[in-house]
């Protein structure tokens, strides 16, 4: 083996086992957490916190895999590594990767069901896998020349932000979720191997755990020490999530934008936790201004951000991160409590991610959460004055306190000009300039923590934040797993909204003899609104009309006397909007029509053959893409729902994506014929642009929808992705309109 070949000089190759080990362990770990979440859509549904819910899964496991590595520390060296390699086969056992069979309880809400079905999915070797790196940490201290371990969480860090990474831009778009589990069973079978390899150069150590050859290491910490270990933990892990959130809901959906929160937290530990401490340093100095610019937009919440903001949020989370846990780091204890304060480490993740993906949904209307989360970081991380005029000479402390007191007169001031021209784009550079002079005056007020705070709180209000807290104080917004709602009378009280951050989602005219009027993406020139005006020619005067996403409602309008119509909605929230009458569409226009409440794609699929002449799947308006609704899987579903002649509509508008080549693809593989409808509208101010896709199993259909639409001219849909989407093999990457990724959205 590596001791008996290299003797006393075997630590270099060990420690460069001892990496190889931790890098591939956290690699493994974040390249599975996405293919599993991945896997899950089709049965959990188009949910957008299913990540957020997959993220808070992985947390506990990594919680129990640490609290395990901490127990199991307790034993002799050889024992450990008899037990862990054990525990690593049990787990293989389950391979490969892939979702337990169970259906959904009856009654049990989507925040526990998810967790549920994905613990049972992926536990086992999750749990054996989270346990490696701090095992590997206490074996290789075990040698008392090997040095500090430390860095070996830094490269444990490193290699979960290479999975982070590897999964969206190789593993998706290469491979199918087949391959995908089956090249992660063989990376699990060489991190077994690499476990070995590290237990057999570490078996001529004496078996005593080193706690007991040094019980002076061994000191008992403190609870105030381990509660402020906690505290480093848990905030820039729920910081990670409530960045996400804020970003997805009102700065910038951008497609796979859930990977940079993640990847920026992760990359601060390997920055924390390096052996070189200037990088940490110097992140941590400059810190306190990243803060008090990026986080003024904290409460931004009308969806008036651009990349530039997006992009100060990650950098703030990335400066926060580094900061608090460069701070853990110099709060580490000895080598021989190496588990015990991962464990704690560990648990504080666990509640961070507890309050962000479970707790403030239940409790704000909005991602109050963020806001609060970034002032808690302000409040932990250290303040190293970057001007030091209140130490100088000559300066007493009644004058210092003075000055004090004006500089927040100062900011208060700034403050409320701010507000004044924030959310008015035609005055950005006022705003800017405003801003730039209130972070100058929270960097003169840094000697004084509580100054600091107040300063960040004003610019968090004034960087449009009085918009947010009126919108909470008259009760506009209503928040569900499923997201965060706006309902908004606009336009002098003429228009009433609902919108989803930065997304749309309808309106409805509040002025007398309009309520009835389809708006937004569903205009008379719309592709559906004349699909939906030539059904009863086409399937005739009785058909069954399905629509996918209800919405307020307003396709309830377009539709004519003697049809059935049923509706299908995930969201509970959505209905409510329709049966407390603040959307009125759904009781004026279809009082008798059907919902049902659940994914559209699992709900049809349990309905009989042609229970429809038309379906429209209108899921498609968000720039979060539900892609089990996309996929070749899924189309066959639609058509098995329709009557051999039947009209399927897709609603495909979206900033960001291009999904023409995708349903074009799809639908040559499923045997339909497609065209398609590109709708410019001239009243700009009632009516938004959209693309529409009709499909048939008869061509004959299409066409004579063509023609009943001549002066409204449809399209062949001649566009072709390389390969079909199905439920095994499917990536964004491809079709992401990157152009589109910079400026105002």
């Amino acid at each position: 083996m590596i001791t008996e070949l290299n003797g006393s000089g075997n630590r270099p190759a060990a420690r460069g086992l001892f990496i190889a080990t931790v890098l591939v362990g956290s690699f493994l770990l974040f390249l599975v957490q996405p293919m599993v979440a991945r896997m899950a859509l089709p049965r959990l549904g188009g949910a957008p916190n299913v990540w957020n819910s997959a993220m808070l899964v992985y947390q506990a496991l990594l919680l129990a895999g640490y609290a395990y590595a901490h127990m199991l520390g307790r034993l002799p060296l050889r024992r450990q590594a008899l037990v862990h390699i054990g525990v690593l086969l049990l787990a293989g056992l389950t391979l490969p990767v892939g979702l337990a069979g169970l259906t959904q309880p009856q009654g049990l809400s989507e925040v526990l069901w998810v967790p549920l079905l994905l613990g049972l999915s992926i536990g086992p070797v999750f749990f054996a896998v989270s346990a490696q790196a701090p095992l590997m940490q206490r074996w290789f201290a075990a040698d008392p020349s090997a040095g500090q371990p430390w860095a070996l969480y830094a490269a444990s860090n490193l290699g979960s932000f290479a999975g982070l990474l590897a999964y969206p831009l190789l593993a998706e778009p290469l491979l199918t979720l087949h391959r995908q589990s089956l090249a992660w069973s063989i990376g699990f079978g060489l991190l077994v191997l690499l476990v070995v390899l590290a237990a057999a150069s570490r078996r001529n150590l004496p078996s005593t755990p080193r706690s007991e050859v040094h019980p002076d290491a061994a000191a008992r910490v403190g609870w105030r020490r381990v509660a402020l270990w906690l505290a480093l933990s848990a905030v820039p892990s729920g910081l990670m999530l409530s960045t996400t959130t804020h970003l997805t809901t009102d700065i910038f959906a951008m497609p796979l934008l859930w990977v940079i929160p993640l990847g920026l937290y992760l990359l601060s530990f390997v920055v924390a936790f390096a052996d070189r401490r200037a990088p940490a340093r110097a992140t941590t100095l400059v810190a306190p201004v990243v803060v008090l610019f990026a986080g003024s937009y904290a409460m931004l919440s009308n969806g008036s951000g651009t990349l530039w903001v997006a992009g100060g949020a990650c950098l703030m989370l990335f400066c926060i991160a580094v900061a608090l846990h460069g701070r853990l780091y110099d709060l580490r204890p000895g080598p021989a409590q190496l588990t015990h304060f991962y464990l704690v480490m560990s648990a504080g993740g666990a509640l961070g991610g507890m309050f962000t993906a479970l707790i403030a949904p239940l409790v704000f209307d909005w991602a109050w959460e963020h806001p609060l989360l970034v002032l808690a970081g302000a409040l932990l991380m250290p303040l190293d004055p970057l001007l030091r005029w209140r130490s100088g000479e000559g300066i007493e402390p009644g004058m210092a306190r003075i000055a004090l007191a004006l500089l927040l007169g100062l900011a208060a001031f700034l403050g409320w000009q701010l507000d004044q021209h924030a959310l008015r784009p035609e005055e950005g550079l006022t705003a800017v300039l405003l801003t730039v002079f209130l972070v100058g005056t929270g960097v003169m007020v840094m000697a004084w923590r509580g100054a600091f705070m107040a300063v960040l709180a004003i610019a968090m209000v004034a960087q449009g934040g009085i918009w947010t807290i009126r919108a909470t104080l008259k009760n506009e917004r209503t928040r569900s797993y499923f997201g965060i709602y706006t309902v908004r009378d606009a336009a002098g009280g003429t228009l009433r909204t609902l919108a989803h951050g930065t997304t749309l989602h309808g309106e409805q005219s509040l002025e007398p003899g309009r309520s009835r009027d389809a708006l937004t993406y569903y205009g008379p020139t719309s592709g559906v609104a004349l699909a939906l005006a030539a059904v009863p020619q086409l399937e005739g005067a009785r058909a069954r009309v399905g629509v996918v996403g209800l919405g307020t409602g307003s396709l309830a309008c377009r539709s004519q006397p003697g049809q059935r119509w049923t509706f299908f909605e995930i969201d509970p929230e959505i209905l409510r909007f329709s049966t407390s009458g603040r959307f009125t569409f759904l009781r004026d226009c279809t009082p008798d029509a059907r919902v049902v409440l659940g994914d559209a794609r699992l709900e049809l699929a349990r309905l009989p053959e042609n229970s429809f002449d038309v379906l429209v799947i209108d899921a498609f308006s968000s720039d979060a893409i539900p892609v089990h609704l996309l996929t070749k899987e899924a189309l066959q579903v639609y058509t098995r729902a329709l009557t051999p002649r039947g009209l399927l509509l897709l609603h495909i508008s979206n900033r960001y994506i291009d999904l023409a080549p995708v349903v074009g693809r799809n639908a040559e593989a499923t045997g339909l014929s497609a065209i398609s409808r590109l709708d410019s509208p001239a009243d700009t101010e009632r009516y938004t642009p959209s693309r529409w896709i009709a499909l048939s199993r008869h061509a004959d259909v299409l066409e004579a929808l063509v023609a009943r639409s001549s002066d409204m001219p449809w399209t062949l849909l001649d566009d072709r992705a390389e390969h079909p989407w199905t439920d095994d093999h499917a990536s964004i990457l491809p079709f992401v309109r990157w152009d589109r990724l910079i400026g105002n959205p």
